[in-house]
This record gives C-alpha cells, sequence and structure tokens, in this order.
C-alpha cells in the first residue's frame, strides 16, 4: 500500500547501534554525517520553482530529497527565509519526507533536524505555534520555573514537528550593552543568575525529549562586533573569563547539556594565535573538551558568517574546524567544496579517518539518545493537539506578564484607566517582525489595549520617522489622552529620540515601550513613563498593554544594568531594579 505523506510513516523495523552504524559507513558516508546543511522549499520532492533554482545554485541538486542523496548529511537546519517554515502541518509533513529519504540511503541513518527557535527577536516557526518571551525578558522574570516551563513548551512543539534539535539556550553573558548581536538574546549580565536560566532552560528541553545546544562557546557577551559581518574580539584576561564567560558554560555541562556551539570571536587569552574560537584547538580542545570535560557534540554557529571566513577560504575552514576538535560543520555556504576538502584532508593525512570516526560517533550517539533510530517521525494530523495547544498560550501569556519592567513612571502616570485617558494614539517603531507577529508593534499593542477597554489609535512611524512621520504624529496627539510608543534601540539625537521629545512637548502625556534593549530609557528623559518589553513580538506586547492597563502588576526586574549614555561608567538602573504599582 502506498505511504500516505500527511500520517506518521512506521518507524524503521531494526533500529542498529551507533557503533554497528559507523562499522558499516564508507568514508563518504562518514563525512556527510558531520554536515548540518539547509535547504530551499517547503516540501522535500517538490519545491517552488524559485526554490528548485536557489538549490540548484548552492547545493547543485533541485529538491531536498536529492540533496540528501547527494551529501548523506547528518541533519538539516530549518529557516524561514528557505521557505521550511510556512506552518506546522507543512513543517511535519517535511520533517517525515525528509527523514524518509535519508533512511532510502544505505546504511539508512535519520537526520537530526534544528532549528534555531529562540524565541523573543529569534523565532523561525510562528504562529499558530505558540511564541513565547525570550532570553533577556526571562531574566526579567527572574522565575527558573518559568525558564524550565518555557522550555518545555518550545522543546514538545518542536518534536511535535519532527525537530529534535534546538540551538538554544544562549549562554552569553551580555556585559557590553553595545553588543549589536547578543543583547536580548542574553538572559542578563550577572554570570550566575544566567547560569541558573540556562541550566533551567535545558532541563526543559530535556523534558521535551529534545536536544539542547549551549552557545556561543566561548562567550559572545562582550563584543561591540556583529560576527555575522566581522571578526569580533573578546580581550578579557583569563581570568575575567573565568569569571564572566565561563560559569554559564560549565553550568550547562553540569546539567548534561547535549550540545555546545562555537562562536565565531577571538580570544587572544585562550588563544594567542588569534584564530577564531570555532577553528581554535587551544579552545574547542584545550578549554572545552579537556579543561571542561565535554564529550558530547560540539556543533559550528553558521559558516556561512563572515566571522569565521576572514581569514580563511571556505574549504579551508571546515578542516580546521575538524582539526580544532568540532563534530558539526552548519550550514556551509559552498557544502560541496567543503565536503570534498574535508575527504582530501583525510586522504591526504591531513585528518586521520579515526578523528572522523569520533565525530560520526558522538552525533550517532546523540541521534540514538533522541530516540531517531526508533522513531525519527512526525505526525503531521495531530500537530495541532500540541503546536498552539490553549494551554501553552495560555502558559505563554501568564510567563510574559510576570517579564515586562516598568523603569520610570512619573507623577505615577501609569497605569492608564479607561475611564480617565481613554483615547490612546499608539505609534513609535515597526522593526522587521519575527515569524509568529501579527503585524506592526504599533498595530499589535493598540489591538491589546482595544481589547482592555481603550480606544487605541494605531500610526507607525517606523525605526527611523521622517520628519513628516513626526510631525503628523504630533498632530494626531493632540486629540488624545495619552500617547504610547514603541522604541527599538534609540540613539543619542537620533529620530526616535527627537519623536518622543516633540510628542512628550504637546503635553499629552508619552508612555514608552522598549521593544528591544531597556537601554532606551536612558535615552528618553521627556518620556513620564517607561517600560521595557524585551521584544516586539505578540506575547509581549500583550503583557505590556496589560500592565499599562493595570490588569497585571509590573513585577519584572532588570536583568542587566542601564548606564549613562553619556558616561557609561555610570549606571542610572542597576541589574536588579524595577518599579510596582
Amino acid at each position: 500500500m502506498p505511504h500516505d505523506s500527511h500520517s506518521a510513516p512506521r518507524a524503521p523495523q531494526t533500529p542498529q547501534t551507533p557503533q554497528a552504524l559507523l562499522s558499516r559507513m564508507t568514508l563518504e558516508e562518514k563525512v556527510g554525517q558531520l554536515f548540518v546543511l539547509h535547504v530551499y522549499g517547503h516540501h522535500a520532492t517538490d519545491p517552488d520553482p524559485a526554490d528548485a533554482a536557489l538549490n540548484e545554485k548552492e547545493l547543485g541538486v533541485r529538491t531536498a530529497a536529492e540533496a540528501i542523496a547527494k551529501y548523506r548529511p547528518g541533519g538539516l537546519i530549518y529557516f524561514g527565509w528557505a521557505h521550511n517554515t510556512r506552518d506546522p502541518h507543512q513543517i511535519a509533513t517535511l520533517s517525515n519526507d525528509v527523514q524518509r529519504a535519508a533512511l532510502g540511503q544505505s546504511p539508512g541513518v535519520p537526520l537530526l533536524l534544528t532549528i534555531d527557535q529562540e524565541h523573543g527577536v529569534v523565532a523561525r516557526v510562528g504562529a499558530p505555534a505558540t511564541l513565547l518571551p525570550g532570553a533577556m525578558a526571562l531574566g526579567a522574570g527572574g522565575s527558573r520555573d518559568d525558564v524550565r516551563e518555557a522550555a518545555r513548551i518550545a522543546g514538545a512543539e518542536l518534536r511535535a514537528l519532527g525537530v529534535f534539535q534546538n540551538y538554544a539556550p544562549s549562554a552569553d553573558v551580555n556585559v557590553n550593552p553595545a553588543n549589536p548581536v547578543i543583547g536580548v538574546r542574553s538572559f542578563g549580565a550577572g554570570p550566575d543568575a544566567v547560569a541558573a536560566h540556562v541550566t533551567a532552560q535545558i532541563e526543559g528541553y530535556r523534558d521535551a525529549g529534545i536536544a539542547a545546544a549551549a552557545k556561543h562557546f566561548p562567550g559572545h557577551g562582550d563584543t561591540e562586533t556583529d560576527s555575522h559581518s566581522a571578526l569580533p574580539h573578546i580581550h578579557h584576561t583569563r581570568e575575567q573569563w573565568e569569571a564572566l564567560d565561563a560559569p554559564p558554560f560549565r553550568a550547562a555541562l553540569a546539567a548534561g547539556v547535549d550540545v555546545v556551539m562555537t562562536a565565531h570571536i577571538v580570544v587572544p587569552a585562550l588563544d594567542p594565535a588569534l584564530d577564531p574560537a570555532t577553528l581554535s584547538y587551544p579552545i574547542v580542545t584545550g578549554v572545552l573538551r579537556e579543561q571542561l570535560g565535554h564529550d558530547g557534540v560540539i556543533v559550528t554557529d553558521s559558516l556561512t558568517m563572515r566571522g569565521v571566513r576572514t581569514k580563511y577560504g571556505d574549504d579551508r575552514v571546515a578542516v580546521l574546524a575538524l582539526k580544532a576538535g568540532v563534530d558539526q560543520l552548519l550550514h556551509p555556504p559552498q557544502p560541496e567544496l567543503a565536503r570534498n576538502a574535508v575527504l582530501a584532508a583525510v586522504r591526504d593525512g591531513e585528518l586521520t579517518e579515526e578523528r572522523i570516526d569520533a565525530s560520526v560517533l558522538r552525533v550517532l550517539r546523540l541521534k540514538e539518545k533522541l530516540g531517531l533510530f526508533a522513531d525519527p517521525y512526525a505526525a503531521p494530523d495531530r500537530v495541532g493537539e500540541t503546536v498552539g495547544g490553549a494551554a501553552h498560550l495560555e502558559a505563554a501569556d501568564r510567563i510574559a506578564e510576570r517579564t515586562t519592567t516598568l523603569l520610570r513612571n512619573d507623577g505615577g502616570l501609569l497605569p492608564l484607566r479607561p475611564d480617565t485617558r481613554r483615547r490612546l494614539l499608539v505609534t513609535g517603531a515597526d522593526p522587521v517582525s519575527p515569524s509568529g507577529t501579527t503585524g506592526p508593534p504599533t498595530a499589535v499593542l493598540a489591538a491589546a489595549l482595544t481589547e482592555l477597554g481603550f480606544a487605541a489609535t494605531a500610526f507607525t512611524t517606523g525605526t527611523e520617522p521622517a520628519p513628516e512621520a513626526v510631525a503628523e504624529a504630533v498632530s494626531l496627539a493632540g486629540a488624545h489622552d495619552a500617547v504610547v510608543v514603541t522604541t527599538y534601540d534609540v540613539a543619542d539625537g537620533g529620530p526616535q529620540q527627537s519623536l518622543v521629545a516633540a510628542l512628550a512637548a504637546t503635553g499629552t502625556p508619552v508612555v514608552a515601550v522598549a521593544v528591544r534593549v531597556p537601554h532606551d530609557v536612558a535615552r528618553l528623559p521627556e518620556a513620564a513613563a517607561c517600560l521595557a518589553a524585551y521584544s516586539w513580538t505578540d506575547v509581549e506586547l500583550r503583557a505590556a498593554a496589560r500592565v499599562i492597563a493595570g490588569r497585571v502588576p509590573p513585577v519584572g526586574r532588570l536583568p542587566v544594568p542601564v548606564p549613562r549614555p553619556d558616561d557609561p561608567g555610570q549606571v542610572l538602573y542597576p541589574i536588579g531594579y524595577g518599579l510596582s504599582y
């Protein structure tokens, strides 16, 4: 009988041990297990023409199934921009189809399907899946139970989609407010607090049967450069690294984390050769393997990032990462070039087959631990029983309510009451939305406030409001009882700062809601009230609306300090700060 791809396929009949599988693999099949590739399209065998063309350009094949047959990869990573994550039923069906393609190849090794679903500002799977507060918001909530529960919900929904590996949590300690790449993806600036939350998140993913990945080793928290576009340097001494960066990773290893992801950063105190950590034997093997004792899987951050490509070519990057001690090569920009370079390195003696075997065995053991040899499949027709379920959505709202942080409330402006300040203008920034948002932050926040009894009107000015947009917002403010402004990374002298000042000058009270870093409060002295929401996803904006309306008290506390903009050495709002009603 032909198989229905929309129901759960039968599990493999004779699960095999990792060692038995390894003994049957050719060198090419072993090397394939070290790669985690991306493919384009929402379907494994029938992609849209544009996706097929992209696959042809980057992988030399037209479909995901053909890529699996060609490269025999150990895993795939799903992205929204690669059109892998259209809706839960489609994702589960895609997962089953690519697993079937992998198991149809000799010797029949299931794929480890992976994703970056950190939540908050990084989410590849959107609604109707449950969207949860991100790391810094959870850090503001301060509850390990909430962190664990959020991870358990996220993990259960991923597993229902056939995804068994999440590249989370971030174990980076965000000690640099100017960090452009980590920011709210970190739980905070306190090493011990970050360590506690990292542990709780790992526990939650484990409860859901999902492999967590502590990232970005040896710690990406004190950079002013984005490793997606350049190669950052961390100038901590070894003693500073031990005190600031290492504790969350030590905690993750003590919690039995399955995977550690490397960072494309230079840390001279750990490797004076100035190689990116991903390519550094002293860091990957010397520190992570030998000193910290990690014997699980080590995966690179995406090899498409400029931080790992500035010093060596894409062929050498793959070889050097394996020589450093890495097990999995994530998302190489030229998979065929990288694979051939690794094969050539083995044949030329630069890499031994025993070295390859050690990494393959770690990957296979992780797959066995996750149950992939017994049953790697999802049940597409049943995803709605788990993904976006009522209990999960209610839990997300409850958790988010405990994260919103009130930083200023001059004159007791908040909470607003519909009987005294009913007409609200909601204006401000509209950053590019992560998956799962239902519209610009101004529209989402206005809708949430309207549901709470206000007459809220949305007018988006953008993250770089033009003078005409500022003038229009000022004109509208006069007809309203209060203005709620969403802000996103406010710069000194920038147009968002000008917008808030102009609105406040009308005499209409202004409430600012920082939808990314809480540091905006330091640059908005004219705003009578300031809240930190830590993200612009629906769940966090709804929580901010309930705090504004006084339906729930503000109980979040800053997990990072907010310094003076003109004197970063002076702290305006310390860790743990937060007002209450």
